[in-house]
């Protein structure tokens, strides 16, 4: 019963699925999304994602991990989630075994760990490289556009409503740093 309410509650939470099969190229979408946002993902709970459903909000995108000294940043990006969602932000979680091996588990268990023991409600996808050869088009992009790419788990990129990479900021800034929340603050009150 347990492992079907997070099952429930993980599958709620990432959003409609598509009927696009891709894992991160881009999409043929309107003119209407920004570039950034024309491409989909699979979820934690195997249904396509279409990141293009966020247009129009504030998007912080984190590349987590389940076993690393930074971790406990799930609890400070849950709470800004909750805390700033319904003025319009939205927090993206792209799980990484990239560092240190410190993302082994399944997308069950890494779905299991997140919502046990930090509560995740935020849209969190399936396992994904996000430097070097492998790394998916949407952290190529967030590479390209910041000048930055991500040296350990838990880098968080932050971008606009109209899908622009406005910052970037290492692992060791935590979510709840003024440095976030102002731009965060200031970009969801420009309209």
């Amino acid at each position: 019963m347990r492992w079907a309410i997070i099952v429930a509650v993980v599958a709620g939470l990432a959003g409609p699925a598509t009927a696009d099969p891709s894992a991160g190229e881009p999409l043929q979408a309107g003119d209407q999304c920004p570039p950034l946002l024309t491409r989909s993902f699979p979820s934690l709970m195997d249904e396509t994602v279409t990141l293009c459903q966020f247009k129009g909000k504030v998007v912080l995108i984190v590349n987590t991990a389940s076993q690393c000294g930074f971790t406990p940043q799930y609890e400070g990006l849950e709470a800004l989630y909750q805390r700033c969602k319904d003025r319009g932000l939205v927090v993206l979680g792209f799980p990484t075994n990239d560092f240190g091996g410190q993302e082994p588990g399944s997308s069950q268990d890494i779905a299991r760990f997140c919502q046990v023991n930090y509560g995740v409600s935020f849209p969190m996808f399936a396992k994904t490289s996000v430097v070097g050869p492998d790394a998916n088009p949407l952290y190529r992009d967030l590479a390209a556009q910041s000048g930055q790419r991500p040296q350990w788990n838990f880098h968080k990129y932050l971008v606009d409503r109209n899908g622009a990479v406005v910052a970037s900021f290492g692992s060791t800034v935590p979510p709840r740093d003024a440095r976030i929340t102002a731009q965060i603050e200031r970009l969801l009150a420009a309209r």
